[in-house]
């Protein structure tokens, strides 16, 4: 088993270090996660700003729009999209049956979040940092 130093974490991908860019990430993923998550992406990305940019924050995926806008990634169980506490909040009626945290959605690939729940969360969000802005 390969030891890691403490204070560091394995990453998914065996012996190429921590991704660098969400390609990376997405193929260091298994089926039939990094398909379910591909889907993800796209969804993100037609929602989002044409500025945001796709990075890898916290060792996950995240488009960045003036700080984070979401982040997204694979567990050993379960897929999860991170979009806030209060995007998660607006939408509690429409994420029943999914599990929830203050920040996270859990999902399966076998029951992934719709792509259309997806973009209006990321509308949502983007609208959040728009009005911070104006303050």
């Amino acid at each position: 088993m390969k030891r890691v130093k403490p204070g560091q974490r394995s990453s998914g991908a065996k012996g190429c270090g921590a991704p660098q860019t969400v390609d990376e990430y997405l193929a260091g993923v298994p089926e039939p996660a990094r398909s379910t998550l591909n889907a993800m992406r796209a969804a993100i990305r037609s929602a989002a700003p044409q500025e945001a940019a796709e990075t890898i924050s916290y060792r996950m995926p995240a488009f960045k729009y003036q700080g984070v806008l979401v982040w997204f990634a694979a567990f050993a169980n379960h897929c999860s999209f991170f979009p806030t506490a209060a995007v998660i909040e607006a939408f509690k009626d429409e994420l029943k049956g999914f599990t929830l945290s203050k920040g996270t959605i859990q999902f399966t690939t076998g029951k992934p979040l719709p792509a259309a729940l997806v973009k209006k969360m990321v509308k949502m969000r983007f609208a959040q940092i728009e009005s911070k802005k104006r303050r």
